[in-house]
């Protein structure tokens, strides 16, 4: 699993809303954003990915050089990965990615919140 350096973090963090309710934490070695308990955008080595309504992924993916979001051999459903030719790019680019995750942002925050799991019941201690 492809491990994101401490610059592609700090770049993940530049571009993500500063609307208090965005919660961004590790995962996998990763990072994942999270609005009322649904992730919006990760992180997965460089690649950051974008959870977009389908009209907006579509959009997206017909529009740009779009890469799958997460292992290769199993990439996230319902995920874009944004183009990496814009982290190469630079000018403008953070732009773009920024509004992307704004949108990701906006269509997840409407989304029913996500439950939280019960606490798994602990199981009694063999005597010995």
């Amino acid at each position: 699993m492809p491990k994101p350096s401490e610059a592609d973090k700090e770049h993940f963090r530049s571009v993500m809303p500063t609307d208090p309710d965005v919660m961004v934490k590790p995962m996998f070695g990763n990072l994942g954003a999270f609005v009322n308990g649904n992730m919006f955008a990760g992180l997965f080595g460089p690649t950051i990915g974008v959870r977009l309504s389908e009209a907006d992924r579509t959009e997206l993916e017909a529009s740009e050089r779009t890469v799958p979001f997460g292992p290769a051999e199993r990439p996230m459903r319902g995920y874009t990965g944004l183009p990496e030719v814009w982290n190469a790019e630079g000018d403008g680019d953070e732009a773009r990615e920024k509004a992307w995750v704004t949108k990701a942002y906006h269509y997840v925050a409407g989304l029913p919140p996500k439950e939280p799991k019960e606490p798994k019941a602990s199981k009694p201690r063999a005597k010995k």
